[in-house]
């Protein structure tokens, strides 16, 4: 079955989402209606290419993400057929409702029982979001380490004073061009991890008693950044898969004073949610009109399920109110603690308030990640994540399809590391928190994503961790105490 030839060509509007992403919309939608069927196949690369008006290479790329999404297969030398899939994909969480008033952050003890809770090495670790070991490339990154120590060992017992290493923050500019920045290194200041360069953001445009608007939900470690600096959290509705909502921010904006907005635009943690770049346009003019900062936490940016990565809000900054926050802790390197911002017209400020906090970033580990970017290892290792994240979370999505109550619904997410799965209502998931600890398996609950705890029937599983056995069991196992909670 094929496409009619007088289906009129997938041109977008003017700045209008990406192309290819256009295409591949389009034959899902085929998929999902039925017009395409399993096992079905679809027009070739060419023929599709000549239907719609567009390149070939922009098929290529379409058909690159509908296999990533488990949408479609190539068999070698017959072409492209509408993947058989013996299991149906849970339905979608809806977007969220918070409250529409601002509210103190209480969720900072909470989050530390949890964290404390997890740190037995024997768990199946479902619940911090955290890349597996066998991920990293933890042999070259430490042999760059020591070597660069060896050949320079003044360097290595210095201080790198604000801003930092200038031969990373080299590296970080030239990759920012991917992510639509044009960023000189001058203006990138390197912190200790990315939620230094959280905090030194939200320290640097805003007072204790102000309110920052947020995602709903939203990664605990911004909760607990906001509720130490004593500010007020605004939580926005947000979609599971396009984010922020505009117009609710938009009302938000209108009614109540906010200082400052941070969200993680690209692949949220926990949603994993990603805002069309045309949206990050909107929203970057929204604020600017008002004069309100973003600080936006691209942790994830670089962990694309696609073949082009998303552009950040920072692409479209034309008035330096955008604080662009990043570290290499997802995707390198935890335990080195190496991050950064462009901070934009707050640079100042920000490079005061990290000289009097930590003075410097370590020196040797900035020195080993600006080499690995130099010679080639990260762009290579990134292919190789992002292919590894998105058969995991594709794995993982089919054992709960599999394993746990018909009720639950489940994010899709296009990028990271996560799921965010809602749970029938009558499950706590706090409680489920604890009865999967004595089977010796980590989640995390859904109220430690929420200023006020809600999310109750929530939970994030990590899909950080290659696919065994030993996972499938886990998963097996809290489906079995889900069904069995009243």
């Amino acid at each position: 079955m094929s496409v009619s030839p007088k289906s009129p060509p997938l041109v977008p509007p003017e700045g209008v989402g990406n192309l290819y992403e256009r295409v591949a919309g389009h034959i899902q939608d085929l998929v999902e209606k039925g017009t395409l069927r399993p096992g079905e196949r679809i027009p070739s690369v060419r023929r599709l290419s000549e239907q719609q008006g567009v390149s070939v290479s922009t098929v290529l790329q379409a058909y690159t993400v509908l296999e990533d999404r488990g949408v479609i297969e190539a068999r070698p030398q017959s072409g492209y057929y509408v993947r058989v899939q013996s299991w149906k994909p849970p339905a979608e969480p809806e977007m969220s409702r918070p409250a529409t008033r601002a509210t103190q952050v209480t969720v900072g003890e909470l989050v530390m029982k949890v964290m404390k809770a997890v740190r037995d090495p024997g768990l199946v670790a479902l619940g911090a979001a955290i890349p597996s070991p066998e991920l990293l490339p933890t042999r070259q990154l430490n042999r760059a380490m020591a070597a660069l120590g060896r050949r320079s060992p003044e360097l290595g017992s210095s201080y790198d004073v604000p801003p930092g290493l200038t031969a990373l923050r080299i590296q970080i500019a030239r990759r920012a061009l991917d992510a639509g920045c044009a960023l000189s290194p001058e203006e990138i200041v390197t912190t200790c991890g990315g939620m230094e360069a959280l905090h030194l953001s939200l320290s640097a445009v805003a007072k204790p008693g102000d309110t920052i608007a947020i995602e709903s939900p939203t990664y605990f470690g911004i909760l607990q950044c906001i509720e130490s600096l004593g500010m007020k959290a605004l939580e926005i509705p947000t979609h599971p898969r396009d984010g922020v909502s505009l117009d609710a921010l938009a009302y938000a904006l209108e009614h109540q004073p906010i200082a400052a907005c941070l969200f993680v635009l690209n692949f949220n943690n926990p949603l994993g949610s990603c805002m069309p770049d045309e949206n990050k346009r909107l929203l970057v003019e929204m604020l600017a009109e008002r004069e309100i900062p973003l600080i936006e936490d691209d942790i994830y940016g670089d962990v694309s399920f696609s073949p082009q990565r998303p552009k950040t809000a920072k692409a479209f900054d034309k008035k330096g109110l955008v604080l662009l926050c990043d570290s290499f802790s997802k995707t390198l390197a935890p335990g080195y603690r190496v991050g950064w911002v462009a901070p934009g017209r707050f640079q100042e400020k920000v490079e005061l308030l990290k000289t009097v906090s930590t003075i410097a970033t370590a020196t040797l580990p900035q020195m080993a990640i600006a080499d690995f970017l130099a010679n080639g290892g990260y762009a290579h290792h990134l292919r190789r994540v992002q292919r590894v994240y998105s058969d995991q979370v594709n794995l993982v999505t089919e054992a709960i399809a599999k394993y746990f109550p018909e009720e639950t619904k489940l994010t899709r997410p296009s990028g990271g590391q996560v799921l965010w799965v809602e749970l029938p209502s009558r499950i706590d998931s706090l409680e489920l928190f604890h009865r999967a600890l004595t089977e010796k398996i980590s989640i995390a609950p859904g109220p430690i994503f929420s200023a006020k705890q809600k999310f109750k029937n929530f939970i994030r599983l990590n899909c950080g961790n290659p696919w065994s056995p030993t996972v499938e069991r886990a998963l097996k196992t809290l489906g079995r105490i889900v069904a069995t909670m009243r």
